[in-house]
């Protein structure tokens, strides 16, 4: 029997999500989320109805104020309540002006699981819980998050003061010790910033071994007026514990480098959400979680953020606004929904999520216009990518978006066994029209708007074509010549749309472009002394030009989650590994690997891993869980768990 705090579901995403958007801090300003933001219900009851054919007896514990009602009499809360055999029907009034109202009964007959319901006084769902509150003395209230003490790598006294160095980026609270005066630090991603003791992002005065210090994202401290060699200072890295199911090592050490980058980028941006970055906004995006859900299947498998995110997105059920204002962000939260059934095959999420997957897709369905597309309203922000392109009217990206959303509701609603005649149509009749409006047939490509008349094209619509299945192959292969291979359509510059440009690329087959670019664009950090992934590299830029993003010398985030794209990419493609079916049920496995003379890896499915081995020109590929094809250019082998497959590295 296990025991779970319960609450409305939810509502612990929602309230912790939240409060994480409240985390950004700027030069000694706090910057809320700029977008609405909803919190947990107030006042909730919990409800079960019991047929006992034994005495029992049950105590139900709170952290908040409330009673019990069985059949209609009270009962006090965290006092033990003994029943007689027969009809019982149990309501817990769980309320609190601040905190998340939760319970946790204990009782041998009657105790706290997934089989009650919650009830704001309106609306009436299976409760929500959480494997990280399963005891008593736990407190929803107080996430479980670990403590590991680093220290400096190395102190250099410079500008009149000293320059702590920690050796990489880490997401900490600093601890002094032995100060014989009150000190400044400024904080830096980048050795540049913490010197620039009036434009770096964290400064705090008046700091005494005895002062409390929130968690900040640093590398590099930087003491003014400090003329001691070194300081007895460490960092207490506090994050929730993950574990990362992959392993990655070759004989190529840049690719090893960037490999390690990327998963500690995303570590560092995965905890109890993903968030964007850890300097910066802290906020929880829909664009950064949509990509997240990718890296996270080839390397740490943990399905509990991917579901702590989605739902801390969204929100309760009435909607008031788009996802952090970006319509596209709305339609990524949809896909990312199927996307992470995929992963795990979680029916159970399924269902709990599929009313809010509706009213997201009503609320979206009501911005269309006569011929299906998408618009922008006042107060909506059409993001698609910082890349100049011409918004004029409706926009080709956005009906890429829109039909992937009508593609996975429909199909969400399938598994489930609730019809999606109503989506399907509406899918078929937006392809058409985005076709036949958007595509352009002497250019070979969509245009970003046929309103505007400029017949303008980027790559955004045409990579979304590629990867959402839109087009058939020869349209893709337009796509590829006419614009992902043509150097005059502008280059991408930040990693979150390369993540969908070398993604596309890979599915046409460009493996020798991508494994190129990964050492060109990703590789161009690493050799500039970056331990994690840029929110954005442009190589015509230098020295501290490559800190400065938003009009802000230190804008730039130094880890981003974004920037672990080529974990996905690598596990996807070169190591070819790939579901066919629902939470890994069969899968295949299509190595790429010939870049390659040494390599040993290892990557996650559901409820096991995939080991590959390269050497002396061969594969050697195992695993311990069922339903795995190998393929080759020349057969398919069924992969047995715990047996090893050879193939020839070609």
């Amino acid at each position: 029997m296990k025991n779970y705090w319960i609450w409305f579901p939810g509502d612990f995403e929602i309230h912790e999500g939240m409060l994480q958007n409240f985390t950004r801090e700027e030069r000694g300003m706090r910057w809320p989320a700029y977008w609405y933001s909803d919190d947990c219900y107030k006042n909730v009851k919990f409800e079960h109805a019991y047929d006992l054919h034994t005495p029992t007896t049950f105590t139900v514990h709170t952290h908040q104020q409330g009673y019990i009602t069985i059949n209609d009499t009270k009962y006090r809360v965290n006092e033990p309540i003994t029943l007689k055999p027969g009809h019982q029907d149990i309501v817990i009034y769980i309320f609190s002006a601040d905190e998340l109202p939760t319970v946790w009964i204990e009782g041998e007959l009657i105790h706290s699981d997934p089989s009650w319901l919650a009830d704001n006084y309106v609306i009436q769902r299976p409760v929500g819980y959480s494997d990280l509150f399963t005891k008593q003395t736990d407190n929803p209230a107080h996430i479980p998050y670990a403590h590991k003490e680093i220290a400096p790598v190395s102190f250099q006294s410079q500008n009149g003061g000293l320059l702590v160095d920690f050796g990489k980026e880490i997401n900490a609270s600093l601890k002094f010790k032995n100060l014989k005066k009150a000190i400044t630090v400024c904080y830096g991603e980048s050795q540049t910033e913490a010197l620039d003791t009036k434009m770096c992002y964290y400064q705090q005065s008046g700091i005494t071994e005895h002062t409390k210090i929130p968690k900040r994202a640093f590398r590099y401290l930087f003491i003014p007026d400090f003329t001691a060699p070194s300081v007895d200072v460490t960092a207490d890295c506090i994050f929730l514990p993950m574990t990362n199911h992959s392993a990655f090592s070759s004989d190529n050490e840049l690719v090893n480098k960037i490999w390690d980058a990327s998963i500690r980028t995303f570590k560092l941006c995965s905890d109890l959400f993903y968030i964007d970055g850890i300097k910066r906004d802290r906020w929880i995006w829909g664009g950064d979680a949509y990509q997240d859900n990718f890296i996270n299947q080839y390397s740490f498998f943990n399905e509990d953020v991917d579901k702590r995110t989605i739902l801390a997105l969204r929100g309760h059920d009435e909607i008031h606004q788009h996802i952090n204002t970006i319509v596209d962000y709305s339609m990524l939260w949809i896909i990312s929904i199927y996307n992470h059934y995929q992963m795990t095959t979680d029916k159970e999420f399924l269902q709990m999520i599929m009313p809010r997957m509706e009213q997201m897709m009503d609320y979206l369905l009501a911005q269309t216009n006569d011929l299906g597309f998408i618009y922008g309203r006042d107060g909506d922000w059409i993001f698609v990518d910082w890349s100049a392109m011409d918004k004029d009217g409706t926009v080709a990206a956005e009906q890429m978006f829109l039909l992937q959303s009508l593609k996975s509701i429909m199909t969400a609603k399938k598994v489930l066994g609730q019809p999606a005649t109503k989506y399907q149509k509406l899918f078929e009749s937006l392809k058409a029209n985005t076709l036949r409006y958007f595509w352009d047939n002497e250019k070979g490509a969509f245009i970003d708007s046929y309103e505007s008349g400029k017949r303008h094209v980027t790559r955004h619509a045409n990579i979304l074509a590629v990867l959402f299945d839109i087009v058939d192959e020869e349209k893709q292969q337009a796509i590829l010549h006419n614009v992902l291979l043509n150097d005059q359509i502008t280059q991408l510059t930040t990693p979150y749309f390369k993540f969908f440009e070398q993604d596309a690329l890979c599915k046409l087959g460009q493996l020798s472009q991508v494994y190129q670019t990964i050492q060109d664009y990703w590789g161009a950090m690493i050799k500039l002394g970056a331990t994690t992934i840029w929110e954005e590299y442009d190589p015509t830029v230098s020295g501290k030009e490559h800190y400065a993003m938003y009009g802000d010398p230190f804008g730039k985030s130094l880890c981003h989650a974004w920037g672990g794209s080529p974990v996905y990419l690598l596990g996807r493609y070169f190591m070819g590994l790939q579901p066919t079916a629902p939470g890994y049920a069969t899968f295949t496995i299509h190595p790429h690997l010939s870049m390659f003379n040494e390599l040993q890896c290892s990557l996650p499915v559901k409820n096991g891993a995939v080991h590959y081995h390269v050497h002396d020109g061969k594969i050697d590929l195992r695993t311990d869980h069922s339903g795995g094809t190998v393929i080759t250019d020349s057969e398919k082998i069924e992969l047995q768990p715990q047996q090893t497959v050879t193939i020839a590295n070609n």
